[in-house]
C-alpha cells in the first residue's frame, strides 16, 4: 500500500540540506581561501592552521561510529534521529559564525582558539550529519523510492553548494564595502548562512513523518555490536573504501576551484561564471538519474559515470585558459560526478539491510556513520593536498597572480586534476570487483528478512504524530 507521507517526507527531508550544504561548502570551500586571503596568515600560521584541520578531522572521524552509536540507542518521544538533528545544527551554525569571527590573535594564540572551535564545529556538524543521512533508509526500503529522495535531497545540495560557489565573492564584497572590509562582509555571510541552515532543518524536523512498527524492536547497542556492525559488514567497507578515494579525489579538485581561477585563469569572475553553469548542471543530472535508473543497472551507471568523469579530467587538464574547452571539461566532469555521489548514497542505504541480514541486527545511524567518516577522510586529506600545493607551488607567498610561476600553476594543475582522476578510478575498481549489492540480490535480501520477522510491511497510519 502507497505511503501517504511519501511526498511529504521526500520534499522537507530535502529542502533541509540546502542550509546544511551551504553551511559545509562555506567551512570547506572557503575557509582555507579566508586563512590565505582574507586574514593574510603567514606561510608558518597557515601551515600550522591546514595541520590542525587535518589532525581533528581525522580525529573527528574515528569517533563518528561512536555517534552512530548513541543515535541507534537514543529513545524520546521524537525517535532517536531528531533530537541530534537539531542540536547538531544549531551547535555547527554558532561555531561556523565563530570561525569567521576576527579575535585579532596571531601566532600560536590564534592557533589555539581555532583548534578549539574547529573541534566543536566538528563535533555538531557530525551529530547533524549521521542523524540527517541515517534517517533516509528509515522512511522506505523501495530502492526505487530511496533513489527519489536522494535524488532531490542532493539537488537540494548541490542548490546550497552552488548558491556559496556563486555567491561567496560578491556576498562578501557587498557586505564588505558596506561594513568597512571583506573580513567583516565574511563574517555577516557566515551569519546568514548559519540562519538559513537553522531554518531549512526546523522544516525537515517539523515535516518528516517516520514510519513507525516497520522494524523489529531490538535491544541496545553495545559498544563491542557497534565495531562488530562495521568491521563484519563487509560490502559497508568495500563501499566505504570506494566512497573515500572518490570523495578525495572530488574534494581535492572542488577545493583548487578559487586558486585555479585566480593564479592559473587571472580571473575570479570567471570561476562564478563557470560554477554558475555548473549548478543547473549538477541538478539536471540528479533530476533525471531516476529516469536513468529505469533503463540501467546500477553497474551501468556507474561505468558510465566515470567514464565521463575520466573525459572531464582530461580536457580540464590540456585545455588551454579558455573558457568554452574549460567549461566543456567542467560539464563532463560534474555531471559524472553528481551520478557518482548519488549512487554512493544508496549503495551505503543498501548495506544496512545487508548488516540486518548478515549480523541480525540493523543498525542505520552505526552504518551511516561512515559517510560523514569519508566526507572528513576525504576533505582532510584534500584539504592537506591543497594547503601543501598552496605553499609548494609558490601561491601563498605570493603578492600577485603574475608571481606564481608556470611550474607552480604546472604543479597545481596536477594536484587538482591527475591525482584526483587517479583517486577516481581506483573507486571504481574497488566497486566494480568487489560490491556485489545488485538490484537482484537486494530484492532477495528484503524477502528474506521479511520471512524471519525482521522487517513488516507498514500499515497506512502508523506514522510519527507530530
Amino acid at each position: 500500500m502507497a505511503d501517504p507521507n511519501a511526498f511529504r517526507n521526500q520534499f522537507t527531508f530535502s529542502i533541509g540540506t540546502i542550509g546544511r550544504d551551504m553551511l559545509y561548502t562555506l567551512v570547506s570551500m572557503y575557509l582555507t581561501f579566508y586563512l590565505t586571503d582574507i586574514l593574510n596568515l603567514p606561510d608558518s600560521t597557515f601551515v600550522g592552521a591546514g595541520s590542525i584541520m587535518l589532525v581533528i578531522r581525522i580525529y573527528d572521524a574515528l569517533n563518528d561510529p561512536f555517534m552512530g552509536f548513541l543515535v541507534d540507542n537514543t529513545k524520546s518521544r521524537f525517535g532517536k534521529f531528531k533530537p541530534w538533528i537539531a542540536a547538531g545544527a544549531l551547535g555547527s551554525a554558532v561555531f561556523t559564525i565563530l570561525f569567521f569571527t576576527d579575535f585579532g590573535l596571531q601566532g600560536a594564540a590564534f592557533l589555539t582558539v581555532f583548534t578549539i572551535i574547529y573541534l566543536f564545529w566538528e563535533a555538531s556538524f557530525t551529530a547533524n550529519d549521521i542523524a540527517y543521512w541515517s534517517m533516509l533508509p528509515a522512511l522506505s526500503l523501495d530502492q526505487k523510492v530511496r533513489e527519489k529522495i536522494g535524488a532531490t535531497a542532493r539537488i537540494c545540495a548541490s542548490i546550497g553548494l552552488y548558491a556559496i560557489a556563486v555567491g561567496i565573492i560578491p556576498a562578501t564584497k557587498a557586505l564588505g564595502d558596506a561594513a568597512g572590509n571583506v573580513q567583516k562582509g565574511s563574517f555577516y555571510f557566515a551569519v546568514i548562512v548559519a540562519v538559513i541552515m537553522v531554518s531549512g532543518q526546523c522544516i525537515t524536523l517539523a515535516g518528516v513523518r517516520e514510519p513507525r512498527n516497520v522494524f523489529r524492536q531490538e535491544e541496545r547497542t553495545t559498544l563491542r555490536g557497534m565495531f562488530r556492525a562495521i568491521v563484519k559488514n563487509d560490502q559497508l567497507l568495500y563501499a566505504a573504501l570506494s566512497m573515500a578515494l572518490f570523495m578525495t579525489g572530488y574534494c581535492t579538485t572542488t577545493g583548487f576551484g578559487m586558486y585555479f581561477f585566480k593564479y592559473a585563469y587571472k580571473n575570479t569572475d570567471m570561476f562564478l561564471v563557470l560554477a554558475a553553469v555548473l549548478g543547473p548542471v549538477q541538478i539536471a543530472a540528479l533530476a533525471v538519474f531516476p529516469r536513468f535508473s529505469k533503463k540501467f543497472s546500477r553497474r551501468q551507471l556507474y561505468m558510465g559515470a566515470t567514464i565521463l568523469v575520466t573525459c572531464g579530467y582530461v580536457v580540464f587538464f590540456f585545455s588551454p585558459m579558455n573558457m568554452i574547452f574549460l567549461g566543456a571539461a567542467a560539464v563532463l566532469l560534474f555531471g559524472g560526478q553528481s551520478f557518482i555521489q548519488l549512487l554512493m548514497l544508496v549503495f551505503l542505504t543498501d548495506t544496512i539491510e545487508y548488516g540486518q541480514w548478515k549480523l541480525g541486527k540493523r543498525n542505520e545511524s552505526i552504518t551511516f556513520s561512515i559517510q560523514p567518516f569519508i566526507n572528513k577522510i576525504g576533505g582532510a586529506a584534500a584539504n592537506f593536498i591543497i594547503s601543501m600545493t598552496v605553499v609548494i607551488a609558490g601561491m601563498n607567498a605570493a603578492v600577485t597572480p603574475a608571481d606564481v610561476t608556470e611550474k607552480g600553476i604546472f604543479i597545481m594543475k596536477c594536484s587538482m586534476l591527475f591525482l584526483p582522476l587517479v583517486l577516481i578510478a581506483a573507486g571504481y575498481l574497488v566497486y566494480r570487483i568487489k560490491y556485489k549489492i545488485d538490484e537482484n540480490t537486494y530484492a532477495e535480501i528484503v524477502a528474506d528478512l521479511k520471512a524471519r520477522g525482521d522487517i513488516r510491511e507498514s500499515p497506512v497510519g502508523t506514522v510519527e504524530e507530530p
